[in-house]
């Protein structure tokens, strides 16, 4: 039976709190906006810290790990990716699109470092059968200034793309504040709204200001840089197999009849099938969608989280679903084709402490691992895909 969950929201408001109006229009923009969004990044890696240690992998490597400079953040910081392998199955993972939520980035240098420097028989099967291409930190600026959005006023927009001058700015804009943060100095967009599947798609004016439930704009360096870095592995070796991003969702589920607090969430649901009656107007990517492979790969992470067999690993769910965000990096990839998997690790706050931050980062690496491990062996595609359905569920 699936374990009912509730929002730890509920609580809040049960103690007297309002929710207020910005918190409640960020909370139907799921996936990734939790109400109140206040993490510590202390004992994270700062920019200079991440871009230093991913070079150190690459030296240390041997010509295993290639890092490059993919494209820069509107303030002019590189976006990196570091690639491994060499194996026909493709797998793409980003981090950090949200500047506040560091944790991934820890579990995906990690792993670079352990595949960059391993010699075991393991390590040589994932390099031998796979590709892996890794975008730790999507969102420098953001991470800089400990934010969701980035730091891009809307002249700057309208400064590349002049046809844009006179339409209203995107939904997606933040010049208040939102979740504790305030933009009205220094505006920017929630890049993980960015986003559209077509990949080719260029800015019109009658697309503004637009809504979550639909299409993005690519009119974010950032939300450029993923686009052209899927595009090109697209056009090299003829799809992305998998695409994963990682995300943190905050500390706002609990298992009900507990004070236990969900560590992390899953999901392969981001619009609907472009098969069925309500995925109607995404029908041209119908042949390129493929919801039993997101969910094989959902259940292959779970199952490597159930494995652990101990908190803070066995409060694993499934994220909300029924979700219509083509808008998201996940939405658009998955109707390209890509198996596609969320992680939204609960939040890291100051009162969680070192050690329950390592905890969050070991959930997520030990989930990126059950996946690695069944794609290159080629395991994945003998899960069932209705154990997805079996995830224990959470409730908005």
């Amino acid at each position: 039976m699936k374990k009912a969950l509730t929002r730890l929201g509920t609580l809040i408001a049960a103690a007297g709190l309002a929710i207020s109006p910005v918190a409640a229009q960020a909370q139907e923009t799921n996936p990734g906006t939790p109400d109140h969004q206040h993490f510590s990044v202390s004992g994270f890696k700062s920019y200079e810290q991440l871009v230093s240690k991913l070079k150190q992998i690459e030296q240390n490597s041997q010509g295993r790990v290639s890092v490059e400079a993919a494209g820069h953040s509107n303030r002019g910081r590189a976006i990196h990716t570091a690639t491994v392998g060499h194996g026909d199955k493709v797998i793409m993972i980003t981090s950090q699109i949200h500047g506040n939520e560091p944790t991934g980035t820890e579990a995906l240098v990690n792993l670079l470092q352990y595949l960059g420097s391993s010699r075991s028989p393991r390590a040589e099967q994932l390099r031998n059968e796979l590709t892996l291409v890794a975008i730790p930190q999507m969102n420098p600026d953001a991470a800089v200034l400990n934010r969701r959005a980035n730091d891009m006023p809307w002249e700057d927009v309208t400064a590349s793309f002049p046809s844009l001058a006179n339409v209203e700015p995107a939904w997606n804009y933040y010049t208040r504040t939102i979740q504790g943060h305030d933009y009205s100095k220094r505006p920017g967009f929630d890049v993980n709204r960015d986003f559209h599947p077509d990949l080719d798609y260029q800015p019109q004016p009658e697309d503004f200001p637009g809504r979550s439930s639909q299409p993005g704009w690519y009119i974010t360096p950032e939300a450029q840089t993923i686009r052209d870095v899927y595009r090109s592995l697209t056009q090299t070796h003829g799809k992305v197999d998998v695409y994963i991003d990682l995300h943190h969702q905050g500390p706002y589920y609990k298992v009900e009849g507990s004070d236990d607090l969900v560590t992390l969430s899953l999901s392969g649901q981001f619009v609907p099938d472009p098969n069925s009656p309500e995925g109607a107007k995404y029908s041209e990517y119908a042949d390129r969608y493929n919801y039993d492979f997101s969910r094989q790969l959902n259940v292959a992470a779970y199952n490597a989280l159930q494995e652990m067999g101990h908190s803070p690993f066995d409060n694993i769910t499934l994220y909300p679903q029924g979700l219509d965000l083509p808008g998201t990096a996940l939405g658009s990839f998955a109707l390209n084709g890509s198996g596609t998997v969320l992680f939204e690790v609960r939040g890291q706050t100051q009162s969680m402490g070192q050690k329950k931050r390592g905890q969050l980062v070991k959930a997520v690496e030990t989930g990126l691992n059950g996946i690695l491990d069944s794609v290159a062996a080629g395991t994945v595609h003998e899960i069932d895909p209705e154990d997805y359905e079996k995830i224990p569920s959470t409730d908005r």
